[in-house]
This record gives C-alpha cells, structure tokens and sequence, in this order.
C-alpha cells in the first residue's frame, strides 16, 4: 500500500508539474493585448493548448498593431509544437516559415528555423529504414547553418548535423556490405566510395576504406591504383584506426609509397576516441522498441559535409551509357556507344544490317541491297534466273496459325435433325418419287424438300 501511494503521489506532481514556456514577456502592464498573451501563455504551460490558439487568434485579429504581434504568431507555432504528433508537428512546421517570412529580421527566426530542424530530426528512423524524415533533418539544419551563422543556435544545429549524417553513413554502409555479401564488387565499391567522400567524419570511415580497398582489388588488376588510393587515406586521414598496419602494408606490398599520419587527423581522431560515448544497456534493450537511431558513435568536432553530392556511376556501367558528363575512363567495359549522324551507314556497313533478304527472297552474300540487285541482274540476262519483281508488288501472305476451331455445343433440334437423317430408310422412302410432266416444270419455283424431312417425330430411335 505504501508503494502504491508513492507512485499515486508520483503521478499527481508530474501531472500538475507546468512545462515552462520558452518566451516569456515579463513586462508588467494591464493591456488588453498583454492581458491576452499572458493568459495564452499559462495556458500553453499547462497543455490547453486548443483554448491558448483561440486566444492567441482574438488578439491577432482584434489588436493589430499590438507589440506582441510577433510573439503571439510565434506562440502559435509553439503551441503546436508542443502538442506533438506527426500532424500538429506538420502545422508547427508551416507556423515556423510563417514566422521566419514576416519576420526574418528578429532573433526569433534563428530558433524557428531551429524548430523546424527538431520536427524533422525526432521522426528519423533507423538506417535500415525510410530516411525520408533523415534527409529533411540535414537540408533544415543546413540551412539554418547559412542562413545564421552566428546565432546562438548555431552550435546545436551543427552537432544535429554530425548526429544525422552519421546515421545516413550508417545506412549506406550497410547496404554496401549486402552488396558485397552477394559478389558484386561493383555496386558496394561505388557505395562505399560515395560514403567516405560524402562523410568522412563518419565512426567507421576507416572500415569503410578498408573494405572499399578489398573491393578493387577483388575486381581485377586494372583498379589497382584505386585500392592504393583507399589505403592512402587510411595511413594518412585516420591513423589511430586498427586497419592503419594493415594498410600500410598493403601499400607496401604494391610498391606504393607510405605516407605520414596527417597531424589534424591524428588529433582530431584522438579527441573522438577519448570523448565518444557508448550505448548503455538499457539503450540496447530499448532500442527495440524504439524507431530513433543511436547517435552516440557520432563525432562531437569537425566540420559536417554542407554540400550535397550525387552518388557516382559504378564502374561497371560503360562510359557510353553513363549518360552526358561522365568522367572519362568511368566505365569498365569494352562497349561503346556512339551516334550515327549518316542514315546511309545503315546500307553500306554490314553491321548495321546483318544478311537482309533480298526483293526475290534471296540474302546477298555481302548483306548489301546492291549486292542483291547485281545478282538478280546477272541472272536475268544468262537466263538461269528469273528478274525479281519490285518490292511493291510483293503481298504479305499470312502467317499460319495453329488455333483450332471452337466447338460449339448444339442445341437438341438440330441433334435430333442430325440422327433422324442417319436412320436407315423404308423400301418405300427409298423409292423414286415420280416426276411431274414436261409442261408443269416451268411452274416450280422452289426445290422440293427432302422425303425424311417430311416423317413424323414417332420414329424409332
């Protein structure tokens, strides 16, 4: 019983606990307009947050050109806000760009913009998920990175962006390790390339690297110079990784230079050892349950990548294919492409056309339609050939088909017409009818209808 009342008591002060609000007017007057917003406040605070928009609109539109014009715009927002919830999250959103539209010149537009970067970065999923929520978070907190640069909020936004391109890495890794898991080399190489460039402050850049390397080399000698290039930036970018022996071994084994360990990397990647934070246990065990990603293997320095790049063309795509502004050399196949600007190539190369029969039916032995004129040609003036007529006259015949006739069920007069006609007739039936004189043939008209067609239906089946 006691437990059981401690945690009633426990409820009780969290519910009646009042979440402060964020912008405060603590200017003391007993306008109407302040009247309101104040009231609007307290009722934000204590999550009536319905009552606190309706209040906020009277004063809009009943005081104008009130001073707290933008503020009680902004309340709105947060009203929103902190109502939670995919769709008052999205009326928040449309609140914020309101805000930052009519009033860009305040200081509170830095922190809508901040806002907006929250919305998006509380519904990232993990990295084997949509990153739809993921990639609005980095455009929003990019742009609030150029937009204000030195606001306040400036700081936090970075340290979002390291957050989430550190779980847009993540997912890229991943599906670079199907890929290889699977053989094809490829496509987890044109992967992993795109992440180490997009995102070198990634955690596990240097594995990234590592496998990139073994990659190339597993696609044969020509990507040689590639595969040294990914052990370079291992040596030279993270020295402090466990694949830095590794790889500088590898570069002596191909006779490559070894270079120095970069004097920023080496500090900068010691900074991160030192300060880089672990998941606890029971961030294992809810992480079940939860859609958010882990970030604590995230960095905590450096500059985020501020420009979004395209990912490149797998090698294995022809240089012809790749499409217009493929970088030379791109492609790993020995097919080309390229444009016939003269339709006369189509009749004079036999490549374009292989073996076109001729106007007789004949193909030439060149392939050629004048090949084939010149032999119908000398065959009509020795006489062992006939001249062939011009393609004009040629009618198509139809093709054969091997569809065969539907068979219909018959209806019971005609299958009774059908076995009375195969009964065998009478000596009386069967004899010939006599014949009308000479002179009355003229007057019939019609053919006389068959004898068994005239018996009754009484007949012996």
């Amino acid at each position: 019983m006691v437990a059981l009342a401690a945690m009633l008591a426990l409820i009780t002060v969290c519910g009646c606990r009042r979440h402060k609000y964020e912008n405060p007017i603590a200017k003391a007057t007993d306008q109407p307009d302040k009247v309101l917003f104040d009231k609007a406040v307290n009722d934000i605070e204590r999550g009536r947050f319905e009552i606190a928009r309706l209040t906020l609109n009277t004063l809009i539109n009943t005081y104008d050109t009130s001073e707290f014009l933008a503020k009680a715009k902004l309340a709105i927002a947060d009203s929103w806000y902190r109502e939670g919830g995919s769709h008052s999250w999205a009326q928040a959103e449309a609140e914020y760009k309101d805000f930052k539209l009519f009033y860009p010149a305040m200081e509170e537009a830095a922190e809508s913009q901040e806002k907006i970067c929250l919305i998006h970065y509380k519904q990232m999923e993990k990295p084997d998920r949509d990153r739809q929520q993921t990639i609005r978070a980095e455009d929003e907190c990019r742009e609030l990175l150029v937009e204000y640069p030195n606001s306040k909020f400036a700081p936090r936004a970075q340290q979002m962006l390291r957050n989430i391109q550190e779980v847009l890495a993540e997912g890229e890794y991943k599906t670079s390790m199907f890929y290889r898991g699977k053989g094809s080399f490829p496509a987890a190489a044109n992967r992993l390339q795109y992440l180490v460039d997009q995102y070198p402050l990634y955690s596990k850049a240097d594995e990234a690297l590592w496998q990139l390397a073994d990659s190339y080399k597993k696609m044969g000698d020509r990507f040689e110079d590639r595969a040294a290039a990914a052990c370079t930036r291992i040596v030279k970018d993270y020295p402090l990784s466990d694949r830095a022996d590794d790889a500088a071994q590898q570069l002596k084994d191909m006779n490559r230079p070894v270079p120095d360990a970069d004097p920023v990397a080496y500090a900068r990647m010691k900074y991160e050892q030192e300060n880089r934070q672990k998941q606890g246990m029971m961030g294992h065990v809810m992480g079940v349950f939860t859609h958010s990603p882990d970030t604590h293997a995230a960095a905590k320095s450096g500059t985020p990548a501020m420009a979004a790049t395209r990912p490149t063309i797998p090698l294995s795509v022809p240089a012809g294919l790749a499409g217009v502004g493929t970088a030379p050399g791109a492609g790993a196949s020995d097919v080309s492409v390229q444009t016939v600007s003269d339709s006369s190539v189509l009749d004079s190369k036999p490549d374009a056309r292989q073996n076109p029969p001729a106007a007789g039916g004949t193909p030439a032995a060149d392939g050629s339609p004048a090949a084939n004129g010149a032999a119908s040609r000398e065959g009509a003036a020795t006489g062992n050939a006939p001249v062939a007529e011009p393609a004009s006259t040629v009618t198509a015949q139809p093709l054969p088909t091997n569809h065969q006739p539907i068979k219909r069920k018959k209806s019971k007069k005609q299958q009774k017409a059908e076995a009375q006609q195969q009964q065998p007739q009478s000596p009386e039936q069967a004899a010939p009818q006599p014949t009308a004189p000479q002179q009355a043939a003229p007057q019939q008209t019609a053919p006389q209808q068959p004898v068994q067609a005239q018996q009754p239906e009484q007949q012996p089946k």
